[in-house]
Formats: C-alpha cells, sequence, structure tokens
C-alpha cells in the first residue's frame, strides 16, 4: 500500500521535474514543476469529442490504459513491505496487464481509420515486442540468483556483494530506464515533442483522443515513469526503516527523473530504421546479466 500511495504522489511532479531539468539545461526558466499536471487537471474538466465513425472500443480504450498501470503499480513492492497483490509469478502479471492495456490503445487508433494513426500503431507493437525478450531474461536472471518468482521476494533475496553482482545492479536499472523510456516513447527512440506524422509514434496514435482521454493517457504516462523508478528504488532498499526507505524512494525518484531531462536535452532521437537495432541490443544486455549471474553461482561451465 505504501508503494502505490508513493507512485501516486511522485506522479505528480514526474513530468515536471524533467520538463524543469530541460529548461535549466538549456537556459530557459520553463514552467513550473506542477505545470504538466495542471494542464492534465484542465483536459480532466473537458469533455471528450468521439468521431462518429469510432466505435466503443476508442471511448474504453483510455480507461482500459489507465487501469492496467493502477493494476501493474499493485504488485510492486516497497522496501520488505510486499505489494498490494503478491503470488509466485506476479511479474507475468505485471508484463501482461500492460501488454494489455497497451494493446487496446493500439485497437483504439486503429478504429479511428487515419492512417497516421495506424503507422504509429504499428512502430509502437514492434518496439514493444522487441523489448520483451529482454524484458523476461532479465527477470529470469532475478529469479535464478533468487530462487524465487514473486517481485517481492525478488528484492527481499537481492544482496549486493561483489564487483559482479555490483555491475549486474547497474546492468539492471540501465535496463529499466530503458524500458520506461520506451514505454513512454520518448528519447531516443521517440521525441513527444515531434509535430510531423511521418515520423511520430505515440503521439501520432493519440492525435484523435482529447478532453479526459487525452487527460488521462498524458497521467498514465506519469504513473508509468513513476512505476520503473519505484522498481529501481527497490534495489537500494536494505532492511532500513520505512521513513529511511521513503527518503530513498523520493531521492531515486528525482535522480531519475533529472537522468531522463539530460538524456532528452543531450541526445537526438535516433533514426527510424535504427531503432529495432538499439532495442535489440537491450537483449544482449540482458544476456551479459544472465552471464554474470552464472559467475556468481560458478554454474558457468
Amino acid at each position: 500500500m505504501i508503494c502505490f500511495v508513493m507512485i501516486l504522489f511522485v506522479s505528480l511532479i514526474f513530468s515536471g521535474i524533467i520538463i524543469r531539468t530541460k529548461s535549466i539545461v538549456s537556459g530557459r526558466k520553463g514552467p513550473g514543476i506542477f505545470q504538466p499536471m495542471k494542464d492534465i487537471f484542465r483536459l480532466w474538466k473537458k469533455g471528450a469529442v468521439y468521431s462518429k465513425t469510432s466505435s466503443i472500443i476508442f471511448q474504453i480504450a483510455p480507461s482500459i490504459y489507465f487501469a492496467s498501470v493502477l493494476s501493474a503499480i499493485l504488485v510492486i513492492p516497497f522496501g520488505s513491505h510486499k505489494g498490494i497483490i503478491s503470488f509466485d509469478g506476479d511479474f507475468l502479471f505485471f508484463a501482461y496487464v500492460l501488454a494489455l492495456g497497451k494493446f487496446f490503445m493500439i485497437i483504439s487508433s486503429l478504429d479511428t481509420g487515419s492512417s497516421f494513426s495506424g503507422m504509429g500503431a504499428s512502430r509502437e507493437a514492434l518496439y514493444s515486442m522487441l523489448a520483451e525478450p529482454a524484458f523476461f531474461i532479465l527477470i529470469g536472471c532475478f529469479a535464478l540468483m533468487t530462487g524465487h518468482t514473486s517481485f517481492s521476494d525478488f528484492f527481499a533475496s537481492l544482496h549486493f556483494g561483489s564487483y559482479i553482482s555490483y555491475a549486474i545492479g547497474a546492468l539492471a536499472a540501465y535496463l529499466l530506464v530503458m524500458f520506461a523510456m520506451i514505454e513512454n516513447s520518448r528519447m531516443p527512440v521517440d521525441d513527444p515533442k515531434t509535430h510531423l506524422e511521418l515520423t511520430m509514434i505515440h503521439e501520432v496514435m493519440i492525435l484523435d483522443n482529447s478532453g479526459f482521454d487525452l487527460g488521462l493517457i498524458f497521467y498514465t504516462g506519469n504513473l508509468k515513469f513513476a512505476m520503473y523508478g519505484a522498481l529501481i528504488a527497490n534495489f537500494f532498499f536494505g532492511g532500513l526503516s520505512v521513513y529511511v526507505d521513503i527518503i530513498i524512494f523520493i531521492a531515486v525518484q528525482l535522480f531519475f527523473a533529472v537522468i531522463i531531462g539530460l538524456i532528452e536535452s543531450f541526445m537526438a532521437r535516433f533514426r527510424m530504421n535504427h531503432n529495432p537495432q538499439f532495442i535489440f541490443t537491450l537483449s544482449s544486455v540482458a544476456l551479459l546479466i544472465f552471464i554474470g549471474i552464472l559467475l556468481i553461482k560458478n554454474n558457468l561451465i
């Protein structure tokens, strides 16, 4: 329950910190850290407009997308405190409930009949498919290292006591950051600020959404960032008091948001045909983690 509340709290300022970081780096004053949430609240006060050619799928997809991310957050632990839902194999629930939400967003964009939306849906489906092997190899590595198959037991049993294990932790954190960037269609695979339909991915999928639905989609993106930040924060909890864990959690989330701001300030988006190659490299990094765990357990040969 603590993790669920903390993620909701951090999600209110996560995008604001990213934008504030980018403003400072580029020498601009920029908006305040609460401006993205003010924009979302403004959208929530408006009604949504639906085309007569779209079906019920287009109307319910944003709510299912939002509910899927909330459901995924339920299994994330907070230090020694288990998630609201915890069971063996809950990582499968985490992965596929997120996939369910994305599936509805994809078919809702196809439901509009727009050729541009269909193009964005195709790209987003491809990138999610390419990132999936890396995620499951990473989770498989955690299961091999700890002998458990749930998020709570993973993080409760992880111990970093050697140089190899520190390297494994750093690579795992890097993968989680990249998963967050791909899931939220951010740099370097996508640029949320681009306005050319031929090069857009996620933004072109939601061109036909408006009002409350659009605000729900934007806020779900904030929740996703805070959700992956919570997974990274769990690496740093080590049996300390809950108050110390809360401070660590907020510090990791702030650092995570600043890192994203710096990445988006100093990196350009990859060429579209380079994105699949980049996402494939994540599977290679996950395999490196797998080899490192075999070395630790003396099972390489």
